[in-house]
């Protein structure tokens, strides 16, 4: 249902206890079908099961399911702030609809949350999922016209990713080997670099479906977690509109200018790369709107 109405995200519903207990996203099925392929389990029994048969699996809650939030974004005991690793698989955390802009950004950051539904508290409907892209369109609608503010780069700023923090993945890799890279470092997308010259060659999301789309049942979903990035990258959408979408730009490029690219493309993160298209960092959407918090 996901995949058919183009959405990453939807809360789940308890029709016994009459109430949201949770979040699903593509990525969770993606984590899924990993997991059977991990432990060797038949994929045919996946079929007869349930969200709440595999929600309710300590297994693959404990394992390809657990929340893991990127190193630079974990709050320490020592900021002020706490950090729970919110697990949107076990309870349901929501915002009002009349809460403010800060409140969402601050639940969605110190919680560690990629979604965070927006409830009506009259009766108790979800009005829509933010994250991180959506505060961000806010934020550059209403500030990108500040110049004076923005002026600095991005590297001063020390908005992203840099250097050896820099996770990356080779065009030759299997997507089992790229999910779990990404699934262990808590990220939602890597760059794809050529493996001799360390060039750009695009980036690979986490919730990417093509693989399921070429697929015509679940088993078939397992074996092309075989497959290698070049040749899932080959089938991608090419549609540069795609938030996806492989965007460059380098460490001289101020604020402003990344507010301006992100106003035209409305990219989910910038790939840092030098004169020889050679990656040295990271710049995503968290990033930004971390950096007004």
């Amino acid at each position: 249902a996901l995949v058919e109405h183009d959405m990453q995200a939807a809360p789940l519903w308890d029709p016994n206890k009459c109430e949201f207990v949770g979040i699903l996203t593509v990525t969770d099925f993606i984590d899924v079908l990993r997991y059977y392929r991990e432990t060797g389990t038949d994929v045919a029994t996946l079929a007869t099961r349930s969200i709440a048969d595999i929600l309710a699996d300590e297994g693959i809650l404990s394992t390809v399911l657990k929340k893991v939030v990127p190193a630079r974004h974990a709050c320490t005991k020592g900021s002020g702030k706490m950090n729970y690793n919110a697990d949107q698989h076990s309870y349901f955390l929501a915002v009002d609809a009349d809460a403010t802009l800060d409140r969402a950004c601050h639940l969605l950051h110190d919680q560690g949350l990629d979604f965070l539904p927006v409830m009506l508290p009259s009766d108790m409907r979800v009005l829509a999922t933010v994250n991180y892209t959506c505060v961000l369109e806010h934020l550059v609608g209403n500030f990108r016209e500040q110049r004076r503010l923005f002026e600095d780069t991005i590297f001063d700023l020390g908005i992203g990713t840099y250097g050896d923090d820099v996770v990356v993945a080779h065009s030759q890799q299997t997507l089992h080997e790229v999910l779990r890279t990404l699934h262990v470092n808590g990220l939602s997308a890597v760059p794809v670099v050529d493996e001799q010259t360390k060039k750009i060659r695009g980036v690979y999301s986490r919730s990417d479906i093509t693989f399921l789309t070429k697929a015509s049942d679940a088993e078939d979903a397992v074996s092309n977690l075989n497959l290698t990035l070049d040749v899932l990258m080959a089938q991608q959408r090419t549609d540069v509109t795609t938030p996806d979408a492989l965007h460059t730009c380098s460490t001289r490029h101020s604020l402003q200018s990344v507010f301006e690219y992100f106003a035209q493309w409305k990219f989910n993160r910038l790939i840092v790369v030098d004169e020889e298209e050679r990656v040295v960092g990271v710049v995503s959407a968290r990033d930004l709107v971390a950096y007004f918090l």
